[in-house]
């Protein structure tokens, strides 16, 4: 509960205080629903002897400016007040409007958001794909389930230190961010702080101490900064509050890790906002200020021309004040305040229709845009990663038209925001006057001009994440559309393409469709097929869950033993042996991925190899029976893979292929190249370092999109 307010213990006897503050501004039919609700939790908790928490959450719903309606719900959505209540008779006695949210809220609170078996997929996109449902009902329960949320942090201190990790990092990846989008600053900064401070506890301390020895000098300068800034604008006649504002830890930690400073090293512990009433005078506050303090150019923004994509407006400046130290300012009207502070709560402060309205309204077309992506677990958290918690560029047509788009979109989506007919027929892309990759990413200020065919349509390999061509999730959603209306002998003849140059690629023998089909859960191999070629299934996902068939039957050769799992010093798992010695065979060097067998060496401990290695399926029927169960350690490792890259020769194609590796942090172990000058080929043989299967289909996926390269694959 906020500090400053003083509220009793809750019971009958103090539902008249309650409700005092919380009905503050409500009509009296508001008022007389909320003394009713109130009457109805004093009661149960009088019955059950527990208290009742929506009450803490109705506090900070109020501290939001929230409606009537969303403080009756958060008390009625207290499990101690639902489950000792008919919730049939909640419409009649509340009203269609409660009814309905309180249902919203429930069926959010109803899924346990805080297990370890959430803390990555499935769990997290299923949490996520219901609050975003709930957000595209209505906006008012996801904002009750997030101050839920922030009560519950608030609270945790009773939990056992693992759930308390967990409940911690899914308030980090999914509710944080999703308060960030809505624009509502109270919430995500107390959620980032609360999630640290049980996340890094010494970080925390560290530097809420740093905060708390600096604070009296820090205090004495902004007290000192802000007064002469207060006497300027008065003997300008510019009416404005200037105060000093709190930093929050989280973004001071976040700062000191992205730019790797020490905390006396940042720039702005030291922080004012200026709050006026004319967006006019917003920028004759900033001439102002730069005239009496020279400022850093790189760190000024004008989100009040370019707002953020969750609608945040303000200007921002860096000066050098007295005594040369830096002084971080931020300028913007009342409106613009409310919004930042409160984001789309604050359209209960203003009439409806405003722009923050609008705002508000980009934010739910996006949030059903990211809905479409259902079935694609990791789509969707990629998506919302990227693009609720990212910050957006501006690009310009070439009739001069702004186009909005997430940051590190490509022409291909720039060409989707502008007709999905333009998206589906663009074969090429000027950016500034030139020539561009499709795969481009584009930045703010820059001109985009596509070039369409009269006819045809998207290309399967837009759908490749690894090759980078889309990275909105609307345009990524219209691609697959498209391919859907496809019929289905075509998707079944283009999804076995796919497969078969997968296959090919990562030097892999048979596969087995009836496995594959039932390992993404569908009923026929015709089925798994039409997913590819519509791109239900990407090739990402596809590359990950290819196997290869075994060629012996190795449970067969393998002597039965009891199973025992040993430390995971060499990042082998052996079964049904003690610690020992493990090595990758350098016949067909397995990775992470690959199907495994060990093989008992005399005196070198455990070989592993793939399971198809051509040195096993030669051996005698006694070497047979050294073959042991191992499997791979749960770390991430880099191991050595051979590829193949075959190319027509051109000047920087070794400089290209080293670069694709760099980035994607393949390490190159080994290196040789010849030339062809008859067919003026070149061919380049490469041992690097991968993670997985998946890092290695990633590699291959973008070295084959390199100009001039004829074909690159896993080296059998």
């Amino acid at each position: 509960m906020n500090p400053n307010i003083h509220l009793p213990q809750f019971s009958q006897a103090t539902i008249t205080e309650w409700h005092q503050y919380l009905a503050e501004g409500f009509d009296d039919g508001q008022q007389h629903i909320l003394y009713e609700t109130l009457t109805l939790a004093a009661t149960n908790e009088s019955a059950n002897g527990a208290s009742i928490r929506g009450l803490e959450v109705a506090v900070i719903l109020k501290q939001l400016s929230a409606d009537a309606d969303m403080v009756v719900a958060a008390i009625l959505s207290d499990r101690n007040v639902a489950n000792n209540i008919d919730r049939t008779n909640i419409k009649d006695r509340f009203g269609e409007n409660i009814s309905i949210l309180v249902e919203h809220i429930l069926d959010l609170k109803n899924f346990n958001d805080y297990s370890k078996d959430n803390v990555d997929l499935p769990g997290q996109a299923e949490i996520l794909r219901r609050m975003l449902l709930a957000m595209v009902k209505d906006v008012r329960a996801l904002i009750i389930k997030l101050a839920w949320r922030v009560q519950r942090m608030r609270t945790m201190s009773s939990e056992m230190d693992g759930q308390k990790q967990l409940l911690a990092k899914e308030t980090l990846n999914i509710y944080a961010p999703l308060a960030n989008r809505i624009g509502i600053a109270q919430l995500k900064w107390e959620l980032e702080d609360l999630s640290l401070r049980c996340l890094q506890p010494q970080i925390y301390r560290q530097i809420a101490k740093s905060l708390a020895e600096n604070r009296s000098n820090r205090e004495n300068y902004l007290k000192f900064f802000t007064e002469q800034l207060r006497r300027v604008l008065a003997e300008e006649k510019l009416e404005a509050e200037v105060y000093g504002r709190p930093k929050h830890i989280y973004s001071i930690w976040r700062k000191m890790q992205q730019k790797q400073l020490d905390f006396t090293e940042l720039f702005d512990i030291r922080a004012v906002r200026i709050v006026t009433s004319k967006v006019s005078d917003c920028y004759e506050i900033l001439g102002l200020v730069h005239t009496l303090w020279s400022y850093l150019p790189d760190e000024f923004d004008d989100y009040i021309a370019n707002p953020k994509a969750n609608g945040y407006q303000s200007l921002h400046t860096i000066v050098v004040g007295p005594d040369q130290k830096l002084v971080e300012i931020q300028i913007r009207t009342r409106e613009m305040h409310d919004f930042a502070e409160l984001g789309v709560a604050a359209h209960w402060l203003y009439k409806e229709g405003g722009k923050h309205d609008a705002a508000a309204e980009r934010n739910i077309v996006l949030i059903r845009s990211l809905l479409e992506s259902k079935g694609d677990d990791q789509r969707l958290l990629n998506s919302f990663q990227t693009e609720l918690y990212s910050e957006r560029i501006f690009v310009i047509t070439p009739k001069g038209q702004i186009k909005d788009l997430v940051k590190g979109a490509t022409p291909l989506d720039f060409a989707y925001a502008i007709h999905t007919e333009v998206g589906h027929r663009c074969r090429g892309a000027k950016v500034d006057g030139r020539i561009v990759p499709l795969s481009y990413q584009l930045k703010s200020g820059q001109r985009v001009e596509i070039l369409t065919a009269k006819h045809g349509g998207p290309n399967r390999s837009w759908l490749d994440a690894n090759l980078g061509y889309l990275k909105s999730s609307h345009a990524i959603n219209k691609v697959k559309a498209w391919f859907k209306q496809q019929n289905h002998e075509t998707n079944i003849q283009d999804g076995k393409t796919i497969l078969e140059k997968i296959r090919q690629r990562l030097g892999l023998g048979d596969i087995d469709l009836n496995k594959l089909t039932r390992r993404f859960h569908l009923n026929r191999p015709e089925d798994f097929l039409i997913q590819i070629g519509r791109g239900d299934i990407s090739q990402t996902q596809l590359a990950g869950a290819l196997e290869i068939p075994e060629q012996i039957d190795y449970q067969r050769v393998i002597k039965s033993r009891p199973i025992q799992k040993f430390a995971d010093t060499d990042h082998i798992i052996v079964h049904g042996v003690g610690n020992i010695k493990t090595q990758i065979a350098s016949c067909c060097r397995p990775v992470p991925g690959d199907p495994v067998v060990g093989y008992i060496t005399r005196g070198k401990g455990v070989t592993v190899h793939r399971q198809d290695c051509k040195n096993l399926l030669n051996h005698s029927e006694e070497s047979q029976e050294r073959l042991i169960d191992v499997s791979w350690g749960k770390e991430t490792f880099s191991f050595p893979v051979k590829i193949f890259v075959e190319a027509y020769d051109r000047s920087g194609l070794l400089s290209d292929v080293t670069r694709i590796l760099s980035i994607a942090e393949a390490n190159i172990v080994n290196m040789q190249a010849s030339s062809e000058p008859k067919n003026l080929t070149v061919t380049i043989d490469l041992t690097i370092a991968v993670k997985n299967t998946t890092h290695l289909a990633e590699i291959l996926g973008k070295l084959n999109q390199l100009q001039n390269v004829i074909e690159a694959r896993r080296k059998n």
